[in-house]
């Protein structure tokens, strides 16, 4: 009886033994994961992902390093600017192991020391750089402390990938002086800008009015072209219709009794317009020859005869 017993404990020794040993020498790596191997207490090797055999109870996970990308916030720090402003500046770092080895001996804690490199790399960058350009150029100020980091964490196996300013926070007298300052620089463009609509305007209704008169002075100057050459176009149209009638006359003269038509024409004028000439003056001046009004129309005619006789010559 004694026997079975000692050989029960003897086996399950054995199993628990076993089990031991496997667990000990058998290690599976997660993906974007390093494992740090001691042996007998002095850096062996770094196992990358995936599944791997240790010897027991000689080698042993001393380390484990995460791969991946890991954020940190920096917490607040007091920074005093180039112009003596103090501001509380709030930041977030991100970095990465890029050395398992480096990070693993290189430095107790690098996650810490990241941060504290930070906020000192900070401090440095703010005195150096006024108040009003700590707003306007950020951007800058983070690539100045992620180069600093990067080159003081290179050692440490860790590669600061950015750097942000998460917030600034101004003393409540420095607000309200930027308030001011940015209020009055409102309104001074306010100002700018209404002068300038005002300019403008005035310059667009002067221009209108220029234009205006420019084009009432081409309208009045085509208007007068066009009177001057109406009253052109109508003098020479009279002319024309005179000379066409000057001339039918005078080949209805040449035709058989033409010359006793415009003795008869003449006297009825003559007697005509001396009739008006009695009706518009109550004195009269009568001609001498006033009772040979056939005389006269006959010394009228012969003067028409002898002009037609010299036309024909």
């Amino acid at each position: 009886m004694e026997t079975i017993d000692i050989g029960s404990v003897l086996a399950l020794g054995f199993a628990v033994a076993v089990v031991i040993i496997i667990l000990k020498s058998a290690r599976i790596v997660p993906q974007r994961s390093n494992f740090v191997i001691e042996r007998l207490g002095k850096y062996s090797r770094t196992l990358d992902s995936g599944f791997h055999f240790l010897i027991p109870f000689v080698d042993k996970v001393a380390y484990q390093q995460l791969l991946k990308e890991e954020v940190i916030d920096v917490e607040r720090q007091a920074c005093v600017t180039k112009d003596n402003i103090q501001v509380g500046i709030n930041g977030v770092m991100y970095i990465q192991v890029v050395d398992s080895h480096k990070a693993s001996y290189g430095i107790n804690d690098y996650r810490y020391a990241a941060s504290q490199l930070a906020q000192t790399t900070m401090r440095s960058v703010i005195g150096q750089t006024d108040l009003d350009k700590t707003f306007e150029e950020r951007a800058k100020i983070n690539e100045e402390v992620v180069k600093a980091l990067d080159d003081a964490a290179a050692p440490w196996g860790i590669k600061v990938l950015r750097y942000e300013i998460s917030d600034i926070e101004l003393p409540a007298s420095i607000k309200d002086a930027l308030e001011q300052q940015m209020r009055a620089e409102r309104e001074r463009r306010a100002a700018i800008a209404k002068s300038e609509g005002e300019r403008q305007a005035m310059i667009n209704v002067s221009e209108g009015q220029k234009q205006e008169v420019i084009n009432l002075s081409e309208g009045e100057k085509m208007k007068q072209i066009n009177e001057a050459e109406g009253r052109a176009r109508e003098i020479e149209l009279i002319a024309e219709a005179t000379a066409e009638g000057i001339r039918k006359i005078a080949l209805a003269i040449k035709e058989p009794g033409g010359s006793e038509a415009v003795s008869l024409r003449i006297a009825e004028q003559y007697v005509k317009e001396f009739g008006n000439l009695a009706k518009t003056n109550n004195t009269m001046i009568i001609p001498a020859e006033l009772s040979n009004i056939g005389g006269a129309v006959a010394g009228l005619s012969e003067v028409l005869r002898v002009t037609n006789n010299t036309n024909k010559k």
